[in-house]
């Protein structure tokens, strides 16, 4: 995926930020959608205007995930069809949290997922993608799927995700408690909105500009 040219470095680009991530019970979608869970929008440091909370939990059966999105005026726009021009969420995982290769690896993972258009609860819909110029894919790309929820508003959505174990090649929490991680909304009326640098940086394929997530506390 080409990206435009820079005129500047990104301030994002200057740093790694590593963020706690607190155990989440269960495998229902929306567990980790508390405060405890919060991540920041480091994204408002190039520029972005915030518009989506988000959070995310663990534990020793997968990844809990959950956004909410507001400040909407005009309908979402979901097709399965089109990923990439859709209205959606991003999300990547390295379970070996490799920050020094700039091609994702076997461990490296990429699910995109839509509040509408699916056949999931409130229609949403989680494909896992093959990452571009991949060194291997994952072998767990196609094997599961995740457990996705939406609910839509007036002025935007809330959406949750469970990643599986099974879906995240590598995942072992006892033995790698640091993984890899980025995030981004895509909202065709707002813009981006990332954990990071945005999609002007090769983000959707180089693990060395994801930001890292400690799995912190006991698994519930």
């Amino acid at each position: 995926m080409s990206s435009a040219p820079l005129t500047q470095i990104p301030r994002n680009l200057m740093f790694r930020y590593r963020f706690p991530c607190h155990p989440a019970a269960g495998t229902v979608p929306g567990s980790a959608a508390e405060k405890t869970h919060a991540l920041p929008v480091m994204g408002r440091f190039e520029g972005q205007r915030p518009f989506a909370e988000w959070q995310a939990g663990w534990n020793e059966k997968g990844l809990h995930v959950s956004v909410q999105v507001t400040g909407r005026t005009t309908s979402l726009w979901c097709k399965p069809t089109q990923l990439m021009d859709s209205d959606g969420v991003h999300v990547w995982v390295d379970t070996r949290d490799t920050h020094d290769v700039h091609r994702a690896t076997r461990y490296c993972h990429w699910m995109m997922a839509m509040p509408t258009g699916g056949s999931g609860p409130g229609g949403a819909q989680c494909s896992m993608l093959k990452i571009n110029r991949a060194r291997e894919d994952s072998p767990s790309i196609n094997r599961a799927k995740a457990d996705v929820v939406s609910k839509v508003r007036k002025d935007g959505y809330d959406l949750a995700l469970f990643l599986p174990s099974a879906m995240l090649n590598g995942w072992n929490p006892a033995e790698q408690p640091s993984i890899g991680f980025f995030i981004g909304v895509s909202d065709r009326e707002m813009g981006w909105q990332t954990l990071g640098v945005g999609p002007e940086l090769p983000i959707f394929e180089d693990p060395s500009l994801w930001q890292t997530l400690r799995l912190v506390g006991e698994a519930k």
